[in-house]
């Protein structure tokens, strides 16, 4: 799984906190979270609680590429402290089984 966490705040906790709230989005059609399922790409939290987070798709096609940045975005609005949250979408790298967490995987058949 590839997640390039950034923590300019060196708030640890705060991390594991946006973390647990990844964890509570899932992708619908798989019933996996986003977090395990390997598509947050990237997260940075910078010294004024801002976080700017890449993430992916399972497909291109998702019936719910418009919905699920905003549920990203709500969930981690939630956690204490944050100020402000921006999700952007990127296919590069596509998504792929590897992504996904050991976890997801077997859930996957993989």
């Amino acid at each position: 799984m590839t997640f390039d966490w950034v923590t300019t705040n060196g708030n640890i906790e705060q991390a594991k906190l946006i973390k647990e709230a990844l964890r509570t989005v899932h992708d619908p059609e798989i019933h996996i979270n986003v977090h395990d399922l390997g598509l947050i790409y990237k997260m940075d939290v910078n010294k004024d609680n801002n976080v700017d987070i890449i993430m992916t798709l399972t497909s291109a096609f998702c019936p719910v590429a418009g919905e699920m940045p905003k549920w990203v975005k709500e969930a981690v609005e939630k956690v204490e402290g944050i100020n402000t949250v921006n999700v952007e979408l990127s296919f590069q790298p596509t998504f792929g089984p590897k992504l996904a967490s050991e976890l997801a995987q077997l859930e996957l058949g993989f």
